[in-house]
């Protein structure tokens, strides 16, 4: 069997795009949904046996009409071709109240030939032009569900966490054991596992997720273990089969030369010593591009070093997201000639431009002067002169470390 996965769409992201007249949206949603039809495209000419989506069909849990509209046209054409599609509700698709509906359930609703929706952990049975295949599906779990129980009430988020890793490494070994050994066997799920590299949506998480261990899930019943919530493609276990598809746009700066694309999965028939392969299908997302200057204090012509630079980088700023970041002395904050810098960047899909101005007088931190510290000995140092409780200043501390590091990172 031939299995095409992807994930963490995110329709409805329009951070850093601009109005397309011709279409009445924003730039970068035509931009997910050029990927979606490559998708599609790669679908229907090799004749895979499903569609599996991992989760996150949209950035809001309230996607607009036209959003639903473009989703929808296009499981419309995997539909007709006679291709199963199976989607997999993430985080992004659920909603903020119990009994409300998720943003794909109304593929459910309507019955819409060959299109399977998983909202809750279960063995859906699907058949395909080469035999039945069956995936165990593990959506997000609803904290909502939980905290509806009395005994939880009363839980932190870190309880609620470990309680939420409990019951869904349960599930899994449970409705593992409930598989037909006799046909093929994947693992779709959208979750966190412990040993992941993580990408752009860190940005769009708030609070601590539940964490998998990866060999909770890597269980011998699966073929094929398919991931979605982590927007880094990345394989994780080599036997079963463990991996990320990836997001199949870039959605941020931490997705910076990062590729983007959807796996090709081969199954081979259940009693053989063949094991599954897969080829990671890349398509031309949006680049984002940084461009870092460092202007001198001895600099004359500060304009000239940073135009300089761009041009260095023209090939890879052209139809690209760019974020231009400089860093000069206060004195020369105002010598910067900006029509200049936007005329030569005017090819660049969308820019944003950060000065950093660096201040000549010396702040002192008690014997140290902040200059000869790194940001995170300097927030030590902050916070020692600060009354206030050891308990409190830990916890400051590590957020802060955090913020520190996720910087660094970018």
């Amino acid at each position: 069997m031939r299995i095409l996965h992807f994930a963490d769409l995110h329709l409805g992201v329009e951070t850093y795009g601009s109005f397309d007249p011709q279409t009445g949206l924003s730039s970068r949603i035509n931009d997910i949904l050029k990927a979606l039809d490559q998708v599609v495209d790669c679908a229907v000419k090799d004749k895979v046996d499903l569609v599996l989506f991992c989760g996150d069909a949209y950035k809001s849990r309230n996607p607009s009409q036209t959003q639903q509209r473009e989703f929808a046209r296009r499981l419309r054409q995997l539909s007709q071709e006679g291709i199963p599609i199976f989607l997999l509700v993430g985080n992004h698709d659920l909603p903020n109240v119990m009994g409300r509906a998720t943003t794909v359930e109304i593929f459910d609703t309507l019955q819409v030939s060959n299109v399977y929706v998983a909202n809750h952990p279960d063995i859906y049975r699907i058949d395909t032009k080469s035999g039945c295949l069956q995936v165990l599906a593990l959506p997000w779990p609803r904290r909502s569900a939980l905290l509806a129980r009395e005994e939880n009430k009363n839980l932190t988020i870190e309880q609620i966490n470990d309680r939420l890793q409990e019951i869904m490494t349960q599930r899994v070994t449970r409705l593992a054991a409930e598989l037909d050994g006799t046909s093929p066997s994947i693992l779709a799920a959208h979750v966190s596992i412990s040993t992941a590299k993580q990408g752009s949506e860190r940005a769009m998480i708030v609070g601590r997720d539940p964490v998998l261990l990866p060999s909770n899930v890597a269980l011998p019943a699966f073929d094929y273990i398919a991931l979605g919530h982590v927007h880094k493609h990345q394989k994780l276990w080599e036997q079963p089969l463990m991996l990320y598809a990836g997001s199949l746009e870039r959605l941020d700066f931490s997705d910076e030369g990062e590729k983007k694309g959807f796996c090709l999965v081969d199954i081979p028939p259940r009693g053989g010593n063949a094991h599954p392969e897969y080829e990671f299908h890349e398509i031309p997302a949006r680049r984002f591009t940084t461009v870092k200057v460092d202007i001198d204090s001895q600099d004359d012509d500060p304009t000239f070093t940073v135009l300089q630079t761009i041009a260095q980088r023209k090939p890879e700023i052209k139809d690209a997201i760019v974020r231009l970041q400089i860093s000069l002395p206060q004195a020369l904050e105002n010598s910067l000639r900006e029509s200049d810098i936007n005329q030569l960047l005017k090819e660049a899909h969308h820019v944003t431009v950060a000065k950093e101005v660096r201040r000549g007088a010396r702040l002192r931190l008690g014997e140290w002067a902040a200059e000869e510290l790194t940001p995170l000995e300097a927030l030590k140092v902050y916070l020692k002169t600060k009354d206030m409780p050891e308990e409190r200043r830990d916890i400051l501390l590590k957020y802060g470390e955090q913020l520190i590091r996720e910087k660094e990172a970018t």
